[in-house]
């Protein structure tokens, strides 16, 4: 194995084109590991624990660029330096086609594009704030996509924003959609007359695309960032986004998605609800509904029981379809053996983990999860290897130094792997998140792994049941029958929703009970 570490002085790229890149080495043959970052003190630290520091690595400053790879010999290690020279000089063969240079300021960005109200703020955390507040200056409405910023410029920037009438969304939030363009993760959806305010990605994606299935259509798809139904915070996106979607005329029913907010945060949600004179529906993942709500104020429990109710409203009749509607969980829990009795799920999206999560709670009991609130349910040392897992693969553990599972999904494939070999894994539970930002070809990538998986089962005489949800519709550009149809011609069971996927998981291992 040899290593080669590069130090790239005043060189900065964004994260999401880092990500991506990452991906594209790491899927090299010859590639054992790379990590191609700004050098922020958390990169640096995961240099060392991959054995690829040096002392140029420790000098660096948080401006500058970080370029490692380890390979198996030296003509892969030429091979990945090259592919990344290539893959990040692309953008100035592009200028010198005769492109316009990017802008470099926030403030250049307002001078050239004079009808912008919206800023995507993707910089290391440690300049996230101050970018996203030259912005507000500007008066442009702000996405934060970054993370790694202090509650307490979080707190300040969105009252800021709240002061100037501006929303602030994030630090850490990957999806938004506003008058139908969708904004980093997002899918492409139906317009329509239903609001969404959403404290989490996939939760808030989730909702939009069964909300175009179910025949409804999307006004607004409002990003807060995770930490916004905190105390610290005080759930002031939140509560604006509510505020602007009771006041926008395209919008008929609002929807709010979020994980259970601080009690006295919920209190001051609600109170704010009780002003709203349009139909609204509460989605707090394992929360609990407020007693005595106002009749215009519905709560319900799961991502796909607020699309329902929300273009039940719209339309002003019951739109209702039946979950797992002719699937019968005995054709395939016969094929299991006696000692086949857990779900490993494997997820990309992480309020759709935490939705799993639930519905495994409340069908099969004791369950585990990295993304767990109750203490007895949270991973530790090897709970990992027993009983019913649910791992969200884009928590900090599994993408420090490298990409989202969404962006390279090929790093989801040693999980697969390591499941099919416990001789204990019965149904191996799988999202593909499609839209802009996320993989062109989500599903071909896994098929192999899928493949050697069942391979290895084979060997000592198990089979293994592959479920999945593909989280997208048919607008979205990498081709949503396609990915579904590739699934299905690979023997994988495929679902309509994260929640029936993960009830028909929990029923195949229920009756070879």
């Amino acid at each position: 194995m040899v290593n080669k570490t590069e130090i790239r002085k005043n060189v900065y790229y964004d994260s999401v084109t880092l990500m991506s890149l990452t991906g594209k080495i790491l899927d090299m043959e010859s590639v054992d590991n790379a990590v191609i970052s700004m050098a922020t003190q958390m990169n640096k630290d995961l240099l060392k624990s991959v054995a690829l520091s040096n002392e140029e690595v420790d000098a660096a400053a948080a401006s500058d660029l970080i370029v490692a790879v380890s390979a198996e010999n030296e003509e892969g290690l030429e091979e990945a330096f090259a592919m990344i020279e290539e893959l990040l000089t692309s953008r100035k063969k592009k200028k010198d086609k005769g492109e316009a240079k990017a802008p470099e300021s926030i403030k250049e960005a307002c001078e050239r594009m004079e009808e912008a109200n919206v800023a995507i703020i993707s910089v290391p955390g440690i300049y996230a704030a101050r970018e996203a507040r030259e912005a507000l200056k500007k008066g442009l409405h702000v996405m934060i996509f970054s993370d790694n910023m202090s509650l307490e410029e979080e707190r300040a920037l969105k009252e800021m924003g709240r002061d100037k009438g501006l929303l602030v969304m994030g630090p850490d939030c990957g999806t938004a959609s506003i008058n139908g363009t969708g904004l980093c993760f997002a899918n492409d959806v139906r317009p329509g007359g239903i609001g969404i305010v959403g404290a989490s990605g996939t939760g808030l994606q989730e909702v939009m695309v069964q909300i175009h299935h179910l025949g409804g259509g999307v006004s607004h798809g409002i990003g807060t960032g995770g930490r916004d139904l905190r105390e610290e915070i005080g759930g002031i996106m939140m509560l604006e986004g509510i505020r602007a979607l009771a006041a926008d005329d395209k919008t008929k029913v609002l929807v709010l998605v979020s994980k259970p907010p601080a009690k006295a945060i919920a209190d001051v949600i609600y109170d704010e609800l009780r002003k709203v004179e349009k139909p609204v529906v509460v989605c707090f993942l394992d929360g609990k509904a407020k007693d005595e709500n106002p009749d215009h104020v519905h709560f319900v429990s799961g991502l796909y029981e607020a699309a329902e109710k929300a273009v039940s409203l719209l339309k002003g009749e019951a739109v209702r379809k039946t979950l797992l509607e002719g699937f019968d969980p005995k054709t395939y829990s016969q094929k299991l053996k006696s000692t086949q009795e857990n779900v490993r799920a494997l997820y990309g999206g992480g309020t759709l983990c935490a939705e799993a999560l639930t519905i495994l709670r409340e069908k099969l009991g004791k369950v585990k999860s990295n993304v767990a609130k109750k203490p007895e349910e949270k991973l530790s040392g090897e709970a990992a290897e027993t009983g019913h897992v649910l791992l969200d693969l884009g928590e900090d553990e599994y993408t420090n130094g490298k990409p989202h599972p969404m962006i390279e999904p090929s790093l989801r494939n040693e999980h697969i792997l390591h499941a099919a070999r416990d001789p204990k894994t019965a149904v191996i539970l799988l999202d593909y998140e499609l839209g802009y930002g996320s993989h062109d070809a989500a599903v071909e990538v896994s098929l192999k792994a899928i493949e050697k998986a069942r391979a290895l089962a084979e060997e000592e005489g198990r089979e293994i049941i592959f479920a999945a949800y593909v989280l997208g519709t048919e607008l979205d550009k990498q081709d949503y029958k396609l990915q579904r149809r590739l699934l299905k011609e690979n023997g994988i069971l495929v679902f309509d929703s994260n929640r029936e996927a993960a009830l028909a998981a929990a029923a195949i291992v229920g009756a070879r009970r």
